[in-house]
């Protein structure tokens, strides 16, 4: 017996998303609560998968269950598929169990030919909306089944305007439509090479195998790759009996959010279009109203939306996004789903939905993702920036960006490539724009509306976005836009401002923002859950005060070496590196060490009562000292003019001599303390005296002192007994101390070793960074210009190891050495200091492997204290 591939809208529910998708799913429970849904069945995700699983062809018995599902739905409907009488058309929509929106295809209209047409004008009497949707159903069909670019027949429909003087599409006679269809037909012979398929069901079959291989489109690909969407779920294929829109002003189409998408207010938003099918909104063909307009023009059937609005809602318990057409004066729904919003509606939605009572605050910190609190943190422009107006559209997507006009988005990506901040306008974007939006800092077109494609993919990859900027007129082959007398050409600099809609000529100071009161609420319940302590990485005073007004619990990673490089301790470190006698080192150290001192009291009184991870000189000392080949340059033209420099040739000999050919694996880290130890014994001087000195002030000092790239166990003891000598020294000066020695975890044998080197360390701080680089032996700096990037884009690797933690390569080492460290010493404390701290998936392994805490940029700290609550009210550990 064949498996089942179809399900009629009224077996399925909201618990089938997986087998569904989420559009199947979403008409399934509409049907089942009653709400006037267009009759229809869906094909499952399944289906899709086996589609490819067996070569590209249809699965055993999926036709034959189309086939009886089709006659379900004529029986419901009362009209038959193909008849020239009363005929049955439908639309056949693409529906992934992760809503994708606009990134795969839909038909509308399907069913149409010569005779099932003259069926539509007897049984409507209304021969001008029959051509108007056999031309819609031509041209969709067309582009999606037989690759006819979209434009040709955009060409075909503005010719007949420009012939009968016509503004809108709306403004064509029967007659004259009749001729643009008639067009499109031959546009299709001409340009296919083949007639325009006539039989209903082969329409059906072509537009279904069309759907499934959507799934696997350029767009669909690159969306699933932004977003982390599996590649192997599949969609599901609706096939739903068509509701007319186009059929006068008792008819329209329109979709509408129950909270405004972009800020999160408790009102209904949306658009509609009289006399429209659902492509004229979200395509932006049309600049639609808003749809409080529609109570105006169609009141009974604007109450009853709201209801049903209303009713979903709550049923859900979530923000929907819906889908509607009302057929002479009747309302049908024809989709219902979680609506995707805006970084700042994502969070007053779930912090007012927790205030209302509709779900938890646990559920609230769930509904967030991590990503919105980054996007969250985008800049504004400075209010007291002079700006300089050029147009204003739509408020589309919050936030503000400045880059280069590009009007192509595959030269967007290239452009982008090479690291210029680029702004991509067009005068709509569809779907095979993603790949340039991604990369662009922000979008701007010309035509469109709050729920065109534009704005609702902006939105959810939290770009910036100005929409249906009619001001603006975009000229794509000349590759500039005119705004009144002001021309914008391609590589001039714009500015756009998506949260009032404001197009600026020019660059502009932008600011940061700061957290909102309902964002302040969200992550104090975050913080609440979660177990993971969430600390900062921070060289400076002026970091620890950043990290602790975004809510870090520690400083996890201070890196001593970058005080050094400060133009005015410059000279002295060189003179300690390039003493000739140890006194002369000494000297250069002892007036080190104040310095040191007064940088370590300004970080312990902004942490004041948090633990303070300190790690001693991590780099080899040729980094401070010029570089090499520039010393040869000197050198050798200063021979050439006959005056040689016999200083700079002595520091060229001592650099020459210092030269290693792979620096990173060199004398470095522990190494170098164990050949200098006057380096890193006034670093723990320093260190200490801070501490006595901030103690002494009154406050409370944690300081935990990072021995770094320890790869034998008896680097560490060596290091560890030589720094205990000064510590107890300053102790005996200055009165006792609370202090921690530990290491860092960076290579893959101190891992191995852990439970010897917990014998020596009160703390484990992973430095994923360099343990990543050499675990997979790559050199990060050169790989990911040569070929990382690649790997990626190639499969070779799921993702870029230096963003999401390696789970098993580098977590296993890390799992390891977590438990064999606290075999060997219980009370172990261990986190999290590379970059990876901050990365959402990471900071989840790194809850499911007991690390105590993550630290990351003072910037990332709130995506941290989220994300680590999430991992904390995940249902299961899962190892990915």
């Amino acid at each position: 017996m064949a498996k089942k591939w179809v399900y009629l809208f009224a077996e399925g529910d909201a618990s089938m998303r997986s087998l569904l998708g989420g559009k199947g799913a979403g008409v399934a429970e509409m049907t089942r609560a009653g709400l006037p849904v267009p009759p229809g069945f869906t094909i499952t995700t399944e289906a899709c998968n086996e589609y490819y699983a067996v070569g590209r062809t249809f699965p055993e018995g999926l036709w034959d269950q189309v086939l009886t599902a089709l006659k379900a739905v004529e029986e419901t409907t009362g009209k038959r598929f193909g008849s020239p009488e009363d005929p049955l058309l439908v639309s056949v929509r693409s529906g992934a169990r992760e809503s994708m929106p606009g990134m795969m295809d839909t038909v509308l209209n399907l069913g149409l030919n010569t005779e099932t047409l003259r069926g539509v004008v007897r049984a409507t009497g209304n021969e001008r909306f029959a051509y108007d949707s056999l031309r819609r159903f031509i041209q969709m069909f067309s582009k999606i089944v037989l690759d006819v670019e979209a434009e040709a027949f955009e060409h075909e429909l503005q010719a007949a305007k420009d012939r009968y003087g016509a503004r809108l599409d709306t403004d064509l006679t029967a007659e004259q439509m009749k001729e643009v269809a008639e067009s499109y037909l031959r546009l299709v012979e001409r340009t296919a090479g083949r007639p325009f398929p006539t039989d209903p069901l082969d329409q059906l079959r072509l537009a279904i195998e069309a759907v499934f291989r959507s799934w696997n489109n350029g767009r669909a690909i690159a969306y699933r790759n932004f977003h982390r969407i599996p590649h192997d779920l599949g969609t599901g294929v609706n096939v739903q009996t068509m509701a007319f829109g186009n059929m006068g002003s008792d008819s329209g189409t329109g979709v509408a959010f129950t909270r405004d998408p972009n800020t999160g207010e408790r009102v209904l938003f949306g658009e509609y279009l009289i006399n429209a099918q659902g492509e004229d909104v979200v395509a932006g063909i049309r600049t639609p109203q808003p749809i409080a307009a529609m109570r105006r023009d169609l009141p009974e059937v604007f109450d009853q939306f709201v209801a049903i609005a209303e009713q979903m809602e709550r049923h859900y318990r979530d923000m929907q996004d819906l889908e509607f057409t009302v057929e002479r004066g009747r309302l049908y729904m024809l989709q219902t789903r979680s609506g995707k919003r805006s970084a700042m509606a994502a969070v007053r939605i779930a912090v007012e939905m927790a205030d209302e009572g509709l779900i938890d605050r646990a559920e609230a910190v769930r509904r967030v993702e991590p990503a919105h609190i980054e996007a969250l943190l985008h800049r504004q422009i400075d209010p007291a920036a002079r700006l300089q107006v050029v147009a204003r559209g739509l408020n589309a997507s919050p936030g503000a960006a400045t880059g280069k006009a590009v009007f192509d988005s595959d030269r967007a990506e290239v452009i982008a490539k090479t690291g210029e901040r680029v702004l991509l306008v067009r005068q709509e974007t569809n779907p095979d724009d993603v790949h340039g939006m991604i990369v662009a800092q922000g979008v701007l077109t010309s035509r469109g509306g709050a729920t065109s494609h534009a704005a609702v993919v902006a939105r959810q990859i939290g770009k910036p976005c100005v929409a249906g900027c009619e001001g603006i007129k975009v000229n794509l082959e000349a590759r500039l836009f005119t705004a009144g007398e002001t021309v914008v050409r391609e590589g001039d600099l714009v500015t756009i401002n998506g949260t009032t809609g404001e197009v600026i000529l020019g660059e502009v100071p932008l600011i940061e923002p700061s957290m909102s009161g309902d964002l302040r609420r969200l992550l104090s319940w975050a913080d609440e859950v979660r177990r993971l302590q969430v600390w900062a990485n921070a060289d400076y005073p002026r970091d620890a005060e950043k990290a602790r007004e975004n809510g870090a619990q520690g400083i996890g990673l201070c890196r001593t070496e970058h005080m050094f490089f400060e133009a005015e301790r410059l000279p002295v470190v060189r003179r300690m590196i390039l003493a000739a006698t140890e006194a002369e080192r000494e000297a250069a150290l002892a007036e080190l060490l104040p310095i040191q001192r007064k940088d370590f009291q300004g970080i312990f009184r902004a942490m004041a009562g948090c633990p303070v991870v300190i790690r001693l000189i991590d780099p080899p000392l040729h980094e401070f000292l010029p570089h090499r080949d520039d010393l040869l340059v000197d050198v050798a033209e200063a021979r050439a003019r006959g005056t040689p420099d016999a200083a700079k040739e002595a520091l060229l000999r001592t650099v020459t001599a210092m030269h290693e050919a792979n620096p990173m694996l060199g004398l470095r880290g522990c190494r170098l303390g164990i050949l200098f130890p006057g380096i890193v014994r006034m670093q723990v001087r320093a260190i200490l005296e801070a501490a006595a000195d901030i103690a002494a002030e009154g406050h409370v000092v944690y300081p935990e002192i990072m021995i770094p790239l320890v790869g034998h166990v008896n680097e560490l003891r060596v290091t560890r007994e030589e720094l205990e000598a000064e510590a107890n020294r300053v102790q005996e000066e200055r009165g006792r101390l609370t202090y921690k020695f530990g290491t860092m975890i960076e290579v893959p044998r101190a891992a191995l070793t852990a439970a010897e080197i917990a014998e020596y360390a009160e703390f484990f701080s992973f430095g994923t960074n360099d343990l990543t680089q050499t675990t997979f032996a790559i050199s990060r700096d050169d790989a990911e210009g040569k070929f990382l990037l690649q790997y990626v884009e190639r499969k070779v690797l799921p993702v870029n190891p230096f963003q999401a933690l390696d789970r098993a390569g580098v977590g296993k080492l890390m799992r390891m050495a977590v438990e064999d460290g606290r075999r060997a010493r219980p009370d172990l404390e261990v986190g999290i200091c590379g970059e990876h701290g901050g990365e959402p998936s990471s900071v989840e392994f790194c809850h499911q492997i007991g690390l105590n805490y993550v630290s990351c940029s003072p910037y990332r700290v709130p995506i941290a204290r989220l994300a680590a609550a999430q991992a904390a009210l995940a249902p299961a550990v899962r190892d990915r």
